[in-house]
């Protein structure tokens, strides 16, 4: 499992990890420039030197938070043995816990902004088999309203009981 940890005396590594609460705690168009480089304690023009724009911040922590969620998830999958179904829904959950306990609810439970790449579908296209494309795009879709649901104040453990019902076939179908 890899962890990237940003250097936090540097500017870039403050407004790293500031950006990482405030998309974790907030919705993308509530967090502002300002807001960003304020929590930082560094000027504006080093948060566009570093990252260009705040979508550029944003791409560059979701990536980090997106590949932190991943490796949890793949090696729930790798762990789950010959049942993929089973798997997939058990990486489901680890991945719910591990937002949950990083509160990382609103920057993984949006789609990406700006952008058609979704890696959480893609890889839940490639854990399920045989693979059904629009079924990784559907499973994000229930895994992120139930993160969504949590920040809109749900308890996680309901948000985790609806996830843990969904029962994928052999087939790889709902």
């Amino acid at each position: 499992m890899r962890e990237w940890i940003p250097v936090s005396t540097s500017p870039k590594g403050r407004l790293a990890l500031a950006a990482i609460e405030d998309f974790g705690t907030r919705p993308f168009e509530e967090v502002t420039v300002t807001g960003l480089a304020a929590a930082a304690n560094v000027t504006t023009g080093a948060l566009y030197h570093h990252f260009g724009s705040k979508l550029g911040l944003y791409a560059f922590v979701r990536a980090d938070v997106e590949r932190r969620l991943l490796d949890r998830m793949e090696g729930a999958v790798a762990a789950g043995g010959p049942d993929r179904a089973a798997a997939v829904t058990t990486a489901l959950l680890v991945g719910l816990d591990f937002a949950v306990r990083e509160n990382f609810l609103r920057i993984l439970g949006a789609p990406p902004v700006a952008t058609d790449h979704d890696r959480l579908a893609e890889s839940l296209d490639r854990w399920t088999v045989p693979a059904a494309p629009p079924l990784g795009r559907v499973l994000a879709a229930a895994w992120r309203a139930a993160l969504s649901a949590i920040a809109d104040g749900a308890e996680p453990e309901q948000a985790r009981a609806a996830i843990a019902t969904l029962r994928l076939d052999s087939s790889g179908a709902e």
